[in-house]
């Protein structure tokens, strides 16, 4: 597991003020064949590249790789860790992605961090707000990104004098 990282927040106005930089790095997190595997439990998506090692090692890559999705849906955690949270936000949720680009595979046994460059942050209506991520998911010792991604998340922030719910 993952260290926790200290936690930052910013005022809406203020994230709004950091468009253009980068805002977080995760930690690294390992794509060994069990979590290859438990994924392709999960969704049902069994291709040899991805859980047969012995058939994955005569192809170019010379053994498993992760499945994208995989290495996609390790956004949220790396996102978790490493991007700041608002002040005053009552929950965020993720908003879908504008583009996904995979680049390179990711081999069983590598290892992966999330980069997080805010691109944009927006008012959808009252009290929600949109932020846009330039994501990257890097391979350790690798030149290439694992895959480059715009993701979308959307915070909905406390109403002052509403009352407040837990979801």
């Amino acid at each position: 597991m993952n260290p926790a990282p200290e936690l930052r927040s910013y005022s809406v106005d203020a994230l709004a003020a950091r468009t253009g930089k980068e805002l977080g790095v995760s930690s690294w997190y390992l794509i060994d064949q069990a979590r290859i595997d438990a994924f392709a439990e999960v969704t049902q998506d069994h291709q040899f590249i991805h859980v047969d090692p012995v058939r994955a090692q005569k192809t170019p890559f010379g053994g498993t790789i992760a499945h994208g999705f995989l290495t996609l849906s390790l956004l949220s955690v790396m996102g978790q860790e490493a991007q700041p949270t608002i002040e005053g936000a009552q929950m965020g949720i993720n908003y879908g992605f504008d583009r996904v680009r995979f680049l390179s595979p990711v081999k069983a046994g590598s290892r992966v961090r999330g980069r997080f460059v805010l691109s944009r942050v927006s008012e959808a209506r009252q009290g929600e707000i949109d932020i846009a991520w330039a994501a990257s998911v890097e391979i350790e010792g690798e030149e290439r990104p694992a895959l480059k991604a715009d993701w979308l998340n959307r915070f909905y922030l406390a109403q002052a004098g509403k009352e407040q719910s837990a979801c």
